[in-house]
């Protein structure tokens, strides 16, 4: 009886340590867990530097920097809680082929994100639309090459130029999109084209509260751009 007892303490001991080892060995792996879920997040929430690349539109043509469409944007998602540093990159008359030319110096190396803005002035001086194609695709190439997601801000012709230019041209900016797998605003101005009281006297440019219709609008793109930023974070580690 002695030693049925005995064996019965044994394997009681055993099952014991065996549990708390297992026990252990779990809490130590949860621990890993936890600790790299919480290093992934920290990455992923870090500050979020997008640069807002484009013409007079981005630029904020005769209004104060805080009134300009960036500076706007900026308040706007950080009154949705994201910590964002927003650089107003936008030069006034810039057409596809300026962009193109600034695009080295103008947009930083560590650019998590960039709204990519030109085509106006293109369309305005009746440009060729497979010069405008290739320099935005030139531009699309380089960014994606350095890293940075793109949030594409489209442009429509004015009517005024005839099927023959409107049509080759509007369809630029959906066919980059699907092309290279891009975020689309398809109309940049969507928000204040033909509303004279966001624009200024010109007709053309947004006053400041065109500038901050057009972040309205725009907000729900800019906070899918910058999901794909904490996506892609996480999943480099």
């Amino acid at each position: 009886m002695a030693t049925q007892y005995g064996r019965k303490a044994i394997l009681s001991r055993r099952g014991l340590m065996a549990a708390l080892r297992a026990g252990l060995a779990a809490a130590y792996m949860g621990g890993q867990s936890t600790a790299f879920n919480a290093a992934a997040q920290a990455v992923a929430d870090r500050q979020i530097k997008i640069v807002a690349f484009g013409d007079s539109l981005t630029a904020g043509f005769m209004l104060p920097p805080a009134d300009a469409f960036p500076a706007v944007l900026a308040r706007a998602l950080d009154a949705r809680g994201h910590r964002v540093e927003m650089i107003n990159a936008g030069v006034s008359g810039d057409t596809t082929a300026a962009g193109r030319d600034r695009l080295a110096w103008a947009v930083p190396p560590d650019t998590d994100a960039v709204i990519l803005e030109f085509g106006a002035n293109d369309a305005l001086r009746g440009l060729s639309p497979l010069a405008a194609r290739a320099n935005l695709e030139a531009m699309i190439t380089a960014l994606k090459a350095q890293g940075a997601e793109i949030l594409l801000a489209g442009m429509l012709a004015p009517r005024s130029l005839g099927e023959d230019y409107t049509k080759p041209f509007d369809a630029i900016f959906p066919d980059l999109a699907q092309k290279h797998g891009l975020l689309l605003y398809p109309f940049f101005i969507e928000a204040i084209a033909l509303k004279p009281a966001l624009n200024l006297a010109d007709g053309l440019h947004p006053n400041a509260r065109g500038t901050a219709a057009m972040a309205a609008a725009i907000l729900p793109q800019a906070e899918a751009l910058i999901a794909r930023v904490k996506a892609r974070r996480q999943t480099k580690g």
